[in-house]
């Protein structure tokens, strides 16, 4: 007998004592592994998450968060021929492989970058700005972000046994929560794997990552307030997870993404001899034999101006008819197998439904290639008025062409696939695709548009992106993943809170407008980032801005707007009444007061965020500036770190006329 897979459990690998059942190579029928979850201690599994991985995890900043996922990443990078090797036994091409084990790495880095670029070195976040909930500003409001004290229970889909665990894992990671895996029965050595080079590296902490090989028996009977279950797969098994009693009653949040008919569709601008036409049934054909169509963002309905029908069969079965199909191990195949031979059954059926409405085009449902669960390419073109196609998904190799008069039949056709992932709109005309995409938008998840421009850098239809959103409305699901700090943002806690600005600053360690200001014995700029506490204040004395100052400005810079060179002008306008000094002389004579010139530990200005001109300065106006320490990020990989200052301009009489938050480097020590 092979291996029986191992589950990870609460600190040990657990192996069950039954024999399991068979888990079969896709092109040969052979038997790679066996998988059972029996004796497997659910609740154990859940304590440990909550008492060892959570805490473990929490005590991270985003920041030692984001590090441990690039140092995962790499590690995982070596391992790739062995990951690769086991692929195989899955149905995958190489192509096929690389999308999902070199997928799944790439996010890790993706999430990696974020963290550090768009989070703080902290264990919180904010949403949104402050909130002045009070006249004399002594009552202020935040959002703030913190993670949950619970675990992320993640349920995979076979299609994807590598990136599917890695793309939620990342940003549940990044937000401080413990993982638990269970991936689909068919693929499941190859999870198993990867998640054993995980857990065997130590580089995520006790608890982070656990894994279930076989059925999730009670495990969701376990969970309660603050855990979340995201699940990718059918949806009559997300009907049944929707009706567990805690997803209902329990406080634990369930994301799915389920079945989806994605369309692409020809825009009407477009003829036989223009390159959209090739873009797009390149399209179609790629995402019918990518991973052998097993894709939940793959085009299932292709839908084209009428009469452009006949090209576009025609064309799409032309390039299928050059699609190799067989055992992946042989180099010169395109497309591999279904993931099982119950897989295939499964997309017959499909086709069969499909084909009560719709004329076989190309392929054949029928053809054998040996033992292995093949199935070649199949095109279908659907009759007028057809419901099938928008009702029945096959999980393989399968497209069906749909026909439409006008750019809201097309919409029209779209939307009753009731929400998908991903839709495509292949045009070179911008008033077909603004109109197709907000007639799409409200129904989807992701859209491309695809023309000649972006076609040398697009990722292609089905590719779901670290940076963006994936996951769809309705029939898909309704669930989200991935989009950046979205997806991490998503697993966290969302609170206001309001208090007196002090303690506001107190509580997120951020400084907030009307708390206390320290005046260092030092200038600011002198002070080491070890040695700058939050609150520090550069009070400077005044300059008095002239016309000379302004006509100069004009003149050195070109900016010569009327406000500032003409005076009977200036006079009519009724924001101003006279001549005014350029914002950005202001900010700039505003530098000259706060900056300390000599060489210290302020390295560089990297940016200025939130520039707002509030009151205008006129000629012969005060300025002065108090300038605060707001945030201090240390960078964890460098010498130096990050310093946000709030810049507070006033003029004589006290009335703000610029606020902004400067951004510098600074050294974490002083030079000896």
């Amino acid at each position: 007998m092979t291996t029986l897979l191992e589950s990870y459990v609460a600190g040990h690998w657990f192996r069950a004592q039954t024999e399991g059942e068979p888990l079969l190579d896709a092109a040969t029928g052979e038997e790679v592994s066996r998988i059972s979850a029996s004796g497997l201690d659910y609740a154990q599994m859940v304590r440990w998450a909550r008492e060892e991985g959570g805490p473990a995890v929490r005590a991270l900043t985003f920041h030692q968060r984001a590090k441990l996922l690039k140092t995962l990443a790499l590690h995982l990078g070596e391992h790739k021929p062995e990951l690769y090797d086991l692929s195989v036994h899955t149905g995958a091409t190489t192509k096929d492989t690389w999308v999902d084990v070199d997928g799944g790495i790439g996010t890790l880095f993706s999430y990696a970058g974020k963290g550090v670029r768009e989070l703080p070195n902290d264990t919180i976040a904010f949403d949104g700005h402050l909130e002045q909930l009070g006249k004399a500003g002594t009552f202020v409001g935040q959002h703030i972000y913190t993670s949950r004290p619970g675990v992320a229970v993640q349920i995979n889909a076979f299609n994807f046994p590598v990136w599917g665990m890695l793309e939620k894992l990342a940003p549940a990671f990044l937000a401080g929560l413990p993982s638990i895996v269970k991936p689909a029965g068919q693929t499941a050595y190859l999870t198993e794997r990867a998640a054993r080079i995980i857990i065997e590296s130590g580089i995520l902490p006790s608890g982070s990552l656990q894994l279930v090989a076989g059925s999730a028996g009670s495990l969701l009977d376990q969970l309660g307030v603050h855990d979340s279950v995201a699940f990718t797969g059918s949806a009559h098994t997300a009907g049944i997870l929707r009706r567990h009693p805690n997803v209902l009653d329990g406080g634990v949040h369930l994301g799915v993404e389920a079945d989806s008919l994605n369309c692409s569709i020809l825009g009407p601008d477009v003829s036989t001899d223009d390159p959209e036409f090739d873009l797009f049934v390149k399209g179609v054909v790629t995402e019918m034999t990518v991973k052998a169509g097993q894709k939940c963002t793959a085009i299932r309905r292709v839908i084209v101006p009428e009469p452009m029908t006949d090209e576009v069969a025609a064309a799409i079965g032309a390039r299928l008819a050059k699609i190799t199909v067989g055992d992946p191990r042989d180099p010169e195949v395109r497309m591999g197998a279904l993931a099982s031979l119950g897989q295939r059954e499964e997309v017959r059926k499909a086709v069969e439904a499909l084909r009560s409405e719709a004329d076989l085009v190309f392929g054949d449902p029928g053809r054998s290639f040996g033992r292995g669960a093949f199935l070649e390419p199949l095109l279908l073109r659907a009759r007028p008025d057809a419901v099938q196609p928008h009702e029945t998904e096959p999980f393989g190799p399968v497209s069906t062409v749909l026909s439409y008069r006008t750019m809201d039949d097309a919409l029209a056709l779209a939307a009753r696939g009731k929400g998908s992932l991903a839709g495509s709109v292949i045009t070179h005309d911008p008033a077909v695709a603004r109109h197709l995409v907000l007639g799409l938008a409200p129904w989807h998840g992701r859209i491309l548009v695809l023309d000649r421009d972006s076609a040398k850098e697009s990722t292609g239809h089905g590719s779901p992106l670290p940076t963006l959103v994936h996951g769809g409305p309705g029939r898909a699901g309704g669930g989200e993943e991935l989009g950046g700090i979205r997806g991490v943002l998503g697993h966290m806690q969302r609170t206001a809170v309001q208090s007196s600005p002090g303690l506001l600053t107190a509580v997120t360690g951020r400084w907030t407008t009307g708390s206390q200001r320290n005046t260092p014995a030092e200038h600011a700029f002198r002070l080491s980032l070890a040695e700058l506490k939050v609150g520090d204040t550069i009070s400077t004395g005044s300059r008095t801005v002239t016309l000379d100052d302004i006509e100069h400005f004009a003149e050195f810079t070109g900016d010569r707007f009327y406000a500032h060179t003409d005076a009977a002008a200036a006079e009519k306008n009724p924001l101003f009444a006279g001549i005014v000094a350029h914002g950005y002389l202001v900010v700039s004579l505003a530098a000259g007061l706060f900056v300390d010139p000599a060489p210290g530990p302020v390295l560089a200005n990297f940016g200025v965020d939130g520039l707002r001109f509030l009151t205008p300065v006129k000629v012969d106006d005060a300025i002065s500036v108090q300038l605060t320490v707001k945030q201090i990020t240390p960078r964890n990989s460098a010498d130096y770190g990050e310093v946000r200052w709030d810049a507070l301009v006033s003029n004589q009489d006290g009335d703000a006329v610029a606020t902004y938050d400067v951004l510098t480097l600074v050294a974490k020590a002083r030079e000896e």
